[in-house]
């Protein structure tokens, strides 16, 4: 062993000292560089999804019920703009700039939440994805509030707040359906129906069969295991459903006395896997929409590049 690598083990290990200490890294300070891939794998993912689950809560916009609730989705919409903004900028303090992770986007290199390639087909679902997306989101990212990295963790409490008023205007509009007419009541027994699933996908593969979970979790990125988080999920869950008087669609949910948790059925793996690949219902849908969108604001980007430079030439002329 020569004197890099023992130079190397001495960073690591006071890299891990620190973790362990519970203090913050940030961007200037040295970190291993799989802690810093997995980082920018990770927030790019979370920014990706934040801006793709845009697309189909702005697919009922126009046909939102009542101004009322109009203006409340166009106001949850524009947060989730925002939280893909905080995360991308939180994102290139670890070297990598925003047209990269644009570009891993498009390409497929880089994925987005499995949920967003599902379509929303009433307005019942609109209240499906902040219930139950959003609380899934919650239950997540409020063990990221406590991430090691700095900047993520700085980025996920504001983050956490606003999703917390999310989940609430979905509950409120699944409230509301249930205790409406029949056909209301229908409907969000069924948007329940198809989202319930997909939404415990959210989480992640099973611990045994997460590659990234135990590292991330050593390295305090991760404090939960996906397996728990899901789990807590459920258990918080359940009674929200049993409240609306809406049923959960899986015949294997029961309490467990012993546990103290609900016991559930098993996830359809094949089908996660599937829509991750991107054989999902929506997929080549949300890619396309994105890549359109680069694509036709591009001028924008143009415009406002030539202007700063002509202003900045502009100072310094006068100095």
């Amino acid at each position: 062993m020569d004197s890099s690598d023992w130079e190397l083990e001495e960073l690591e290990a006071a890299f891990q000292e620190k973790v362990g200490a519970e203090k913050r890294i940030e961007p200037k300070d040295w970190m291993p560089d799989k802690y810093r891939q997995t980082l920018i794998r990770q927030m790019s993912q979370h920014a990706h999804s934040e801006v793709v689950g845009m697309l189909p809560e702005g697919n009922w916009l126009t046909r939102a019920p009542s101004l009322k609730r109009k203006t409340i989705l166009m106001a949850k919409i524009q947060d989730e703009g925002g939280h893909g903004l905080y995360l991308y900028s939180a994102t290139e303090t670890l070297g990598i700039s925003r047209d990269e992770m644009f570009e891993q986007l498009h390409s497929g290199k880089a994925k987005y939440s499995s949920i967003f390639n599902y379509p929303t087909l009433n307005w019942a679902d609109i209240g499906a994805i902040g219930w139950l997306v959003d609380g899934a989101a919650i239950t997540n990212q409020i063990a990221l509030c406590r991430c090691s990295y700095g900047p993520y963790a700085r980025a996920m409490i504001r983050i956490c707040k606003e999703e917390s008023f999310h989940q609430r205007q979905g509950y409120e509009i699944m409230m509301t359906m249930a205790q409406g007419t029949e056909e209301q009541r229908e409907m969000a027994q069924d948007a329940l129906n198809r989202w319930w699933w997909p939404t415990l996908m959210m989480f992640g593969p099973n611990d045994a069969n997460s590659a990234n979970s135990a590292q991330s979790m050593k390295w305090k990125i991760k404090r939960q295991s996906n397996d728990d988080l899901r789990q807590k999920f459920v258990d918080a869950t359940v009674p929200q459903a049993e409240f609306l008087n809406l049923r959960i669609p899986d015949d294997k949910l029961k309490w467990n006395e012993e546990r103290k948790h609900y016991d559930f059925g098993e996830i359809d793996w094949e089908e996660f896997k599937a829509v991750v690949k991107g054989n999902g219902l929506c997929n080549r849908e949300r890619l396309q929409a994105r890549v359109e969108a680069h694509d036709g604001g591009k001028w924008v980007r143009d415009a406002a590049l030539a202007y700063a430079r002509k202003k900045e030439s502009r100072k310094a002329k006068a100095a």
